[in-house]
């Protein structure tokens, strides 16, 4: 389940889909958290400009593979490309409150209302609800919000339930993979189905 706390960690933190997909093939073959993270900074498996940066880098992206079971991480090595986007983008939710609400009450009722694009204004309603509900979200100054609602509609073309189209974010919601799917029914997980899919 998604954390009880609301966080800010994903302003310093970007898509990463191949840094990702490195880290997990390194973790099949075998690899512990440990050797993978002083692999990634002394090798500088990410091209990251400084070793602070590539320190920084590895232990975010440790952080997803630690949300994956066995199972799962067998899942997204067997899976296409599109399957192995959409579960990067789980293990990011499945850490981030915020994100995972921004997912599960906005871009959900725009696919259910069959809304062709998501806006930077239903972003802007989503964090003044958010700060009423929450002395967090509303202790964060505006670049911190700004950079957060850019990320999220970055994350979300990233894993392509979002299209940029004529500058616009079209909403093209996903059909899950059936191992997938059923990986997150089979662990009580279907709020994530909703989340990812906009499904009721």
């Amino acid at each position: 389940m998604v954390p009880e706390n609301y966080s800010a960690g994903l302003i310093s933190q970007s898509f990463w889909f191949h840094e990702f997909k490195t880290v997990v093939k390194l973790h099949h073959s075998g690899m512990e958290l440990a050797e993978i993270k002083k692999k990634c900074v002394e090798e500088n498996l990410f091209g990251a400009d400084k070793e602070y940066r590539a320190n920084r880098m590895a232990g975010y992206i440790i952080t997803r593979l630690k949300n994956m079971d066995d199972t799962l991480a067998e899942i997204f090595s067997e899976s296409d490309l599109p399957t192995q986007k959409l579960i990067n983008l789980f293990v990011i939710i499945k850490n981030d409150r915020l994100f995972f609400e921004f997912l599960y009450e906005v871009y959900r009722e725009k696919v259910q209302l069959g809304a062709d694009l998501i806006e930077a204004s239903d972003v802007n309603v989503f964090f003044t609800k958010k700060e009423a509900q929450s002395e967090v979200i509303a202790g964060w100054n505006d670049g911190t919000k700004k950079h957060l609602r850019s990320n999220y509609l970055n994350f979300m073309t990233d894993a392509n339930l979002l299209t940029e189209i004529n500058r616009k974010k079209t909403i093209t919601p996903p059909v899950l993979d059936v191992a997938f799917e059923q990986y997150l029914k089979t662990n009580n997980l279907d709020m994530f189905i909703k989340a990812l899919t906009g499904v009721n």
